[in-house]
């Protein structure tokens, strides 16, 4: 009986090590995995998520246009707002709270290099802008002027208080943690606000700068959610398993397409493409300039005869909107790639949960500072004049020479031009 039992626990065993079959809707299934997680296109709870994932786009682009539409001040101070959420949202990252109360003011240390670094930034980007704003009045003419000629100065000051701060605060059973905490501050200004501080440069060098590259980065997110929602199949890339192949291409040629058309339509409106050279409020008028002024092209042959348009208009700044279009679609979602590969080595699955279907604030703006870091050099680098301007030289004008020296340089400007006008008489 006991080897009648044994035979038969022998055969289940060997039964049990047989290999079973495997049926093709579970080979699907496992092909259809990517890192342990399934991709969006089998994901039970997608159609809720895509519920309040469009929910909330809907509300984020409305409010964006709306910004857009009141000018270059709102959408300034918007992308401020944007900055100090990220940075809360990293800061917090490591936070810990036993070690907090044992440092009573510390977090403020690290608010004080933030808004340190965001003097010095903003102050370099803007401080033609500001001194126009401010030339009706006398006073806070010279006033904003020594501000700006001793920037450098000031906030290099601010800094080293704040340095001189942080060592004062040490405690010895927190030197790691507060160490930690200083480099981890600076990793932030870095890698977060230098980046995205590119953004307000474009803002005023014409929204179209700032509104064309974002645009971008929104319509290659939309797509590649949508192409991967309905048509993914093949992983892209573990650090995001349920990212696919098929959003990635499907996205690119829809972004590089967007950007050419879009182009086109922004390019026409005088409040998108005229810089900003103060900062009032008020409407802006300028010459286009060569960038924004259709050019007609001949189709000849291109077209069959029966085909009602014989040319087309073309404007010289889509040509360059192909090249922000496929940084949009081929670069910038590597910024996206880099925070889930920096989340995964935190374990959290998002940033924050400021936006409901989308994470938090840093979630959404990954792919954005990428791209607007690249639309400020290539602007600077293709489209901006590469010789002196009439802007340039009032810029170091303001920043190098006193109010009297600038009176000074106005009288004898005046005087040679009298001279020449009498020459010509």
């Amino acid at each position: 009986m006991q080897r009648d039992t044994s035979s038969s626990d022998a055969s289940a065993s060997h039964t049990g090590r047989v290999r079973r079959r495997r049926q093709p809707n579970e080979a699907n299934a496992d092909g259809n995995r990517a890192n342990g997680q399934p991709l969006l296109v089998n994901d039970q709870n997608k159609y809720k998520s895509m519920l309040i994932r469009t929910y909330s786009t809907v509300w984020m682009i409305g409010g964006f246009v709306f910004i857009v539409y009141m000018g270059h001040l709102y959408i300034w101070a918007m992308v401020v707002v944007i900055q100090i959420y990220m940075a809360r949202e990293l800061f917090n990252l490591l936070r810990k709270s036993s070690e907090d109360k044992q440092l009573p003011g510390f977090r403020l240390l690290n608010w004080h290099f933030f808004f340190t670094a965001m003097l010095y930034t903003y102050g370099r980007f803007l401080s033609r802008q500001l001194v126009n704003t401010v030339t009706s009045d006398h006073l806070l003419y010279k006033v904003v002027s020594g501000l700006i000629k001793y920037q450098m100065f000031i906030c290099y000051f601010l800094y080293i208080a704040g340095f001189v701060w942080f060592i004062l605060t040490l405690k010895k059973k927190t030197y790691k943690y507060q160490f930690k905490q200083y480099a981890w501050t600076h990793m932030i200004l870095l890698t977060v606000f230098a980046q995205s501080a590119f953004t307000v440069a474009n803002i005023f060098e014409g929204i179209f700068w700032f509104l064309l590259p974002a645009s971008l980065i929104v319509i290659n997110d939309i797509f590649a959610y949508l192409f991967g929602f309905f048509l993914g199949r093949t992983p892209l890339i573990k650090l995001s398993p349920k990212k696919t192949w098929e959003g990635f291409i499907g996205a690119s040629v829809t972004t590089i397409i967007s950007a050419f058309l879009l182009a086109n339509v922004m390019g026409r409106s005088q409040w998108l493409t005229c810089p900003r050279k103060d900062l009032s409020t008020g409407w802006l008028y300028c010459d286009p300039g060569p960038m924004f002024k259709p050019e007609h092209y001949l189709l000849g042959g291109w077209v069959p005869h029966w085909f009602p348009w014989k040319e087309v208009a073309i404007m010289p700044v889509q040509w360059h909107a192909l090249a922000l279009g496929l940084f949009a679609s081929i670069i910038a979602p590597f910024g996206g790639f880099f925070a889930s590969g920096f989340k995964r080595a935190f374990k959290i699955k998002d940033f924050g949960d400021s936006i409901p279907g989308h994470g938090g604030i840093t979630d959404r703006m990954d792919c954005q500072m990428v791209m607007a870091v690249f639309a400020y050099i290539y602007h600077q680098s293709f489209i901006a004049p590469q010789n002196f301007s009439v802007e340039i030289i009032l810029d170091q004008i303001i920043r190098n020479l006193t109010y009297e020296e600038q009176k000074y340089l106005y009288k004898q400007l005046g005087e040679i031009f009298h001279e020449r006008h009498q020459m010509h008489s």
